[in-house]
């Protein structure tokens, strides 16, 4: 499988994980093309001493555990997707390295926000932290809350677009996932007070002041989405731009949608950041799925 495109999921068994395996195969499905689920497993540190060799069978029961995990992931997607091509990939060692490596090849990689191991209360694990902030392919985050069901299942796909180039990329990106599932984008776009200009010191900002900058926005947005909205002339295009916050504007834009994308940073962030304030906040407070897509190297 490793010719074609296929959507990576990352099995642990964990609520969050079924949920992201649920996504993914309605994600593959869409697409047409294939699921792999992916699953590791480690010998824990605390039963043997450094040094010591665990017995086989402790090796095996721990791969055996994994099987029927990976068992299980697969008739919940076949649940969701009858007719989809699936293949599993089982190691042992790190999810973070087996992730990674899959990520070069990978069309995306879906994973829950927190697996069997994460904290109660943690929203976002050490794992997907990681994978998030290092994938060279999109990556999603599915939240244990994140359930499809009939309000959301047809809904739009949004967009966080500033005009930084990583935001470029995560718009194209966007426009191909809404274009697979015959969904609306929604496109946001936001500015604060500070960006802008008045007419002078003292004078209050008058009603046509403010118009004028939206339509300026307008414009500036227009001129973001032109390349894209040329390349998939059937999706259907929304424009919110407003004078508000990212992470809460995208927070409310997201409310019924299918999937909320940004990027891993945007104008604001420092060159060489891997996971900006923007996209850590909203990882926690989207109320859908959301898709982080990280520059092209």
């Amino acid at each position: 499988m490793s010719n074609e495109e296929m959507v990576v999921v990352a099995v642990d068994g964990s609520p969050a994980s079924h949920n992201a395996v649920r996504w993914a195969a309605n994600t593959a499905a869409k697409r047409g093309i294939a699921l792999q689920l992916a699953a590791s497993y480690t010998m824990p540190q605390f039963l043997y001493a450094e040094g010591m060799v665990p017995p086989k069978e402790l090796f095996d029961d721990l791969q055996k555990e994994t099987i029927q995990k990976v068992e299980e992931a697969r008739d919940i997607a076949l649940e969701v997707a009858p007719d989809i091509k699936i293949g599993h990939a089982i190691a042992e060692g790190s999810p973070i390295d087996m992730l990674l490596e899959m990520s070069r090849t990978a069309t995306m990689i879906v994973m829950g926000s927190r697996g069997l191991g994460g904290l109660s209360g943690m929203v976002l694990g050490s794992v997907s932290g990681a994978v998030v902030s290092h994938a060279s392919c999109p990556v999603v985050v599915v939240r244990e809350d994140n359930n499809v069901t009939e309000e959301n299942k047809y809904g739009p796909v949004v967009v966080g677009v500033d005009g930084s180039e990583v935001s470029r990329h995560a718009t194209e990106v966007a426009f191909e996932e809404a274009h697979a599932r015959g969904a609306e984008l929604i496109a946001v776009h936001t500015w604060i007070d500070t960006q802008v200009q008045g007419p002078g010191a003292g004078f209050s900002v008058t009603d046509e002041h403010w118009k004028a900058v939206q339509e300026e926005k307008d414009e500036i947005l227009n001129g973001y989405l032109e390349d894209s909205a040329a390349k998939y002339p059937d999706v259907q295009i929304r424009k919110v731009i407003t004078r508000d916050r990212p992470v809460r504007a995208l927070t409310e834009a997201a409310e019924g949608a299918q999937l909320l994308v940004t990027g891993s940073h945007g104008r604001g962030g420092f060159k060489g950041m891997l996971l900006g304030s923007t996209s850590r906040a909203l990882l926690q407070s989207a109320p859908c799925p959301m898709m982080v897509v990280r520059p092209n190297d």
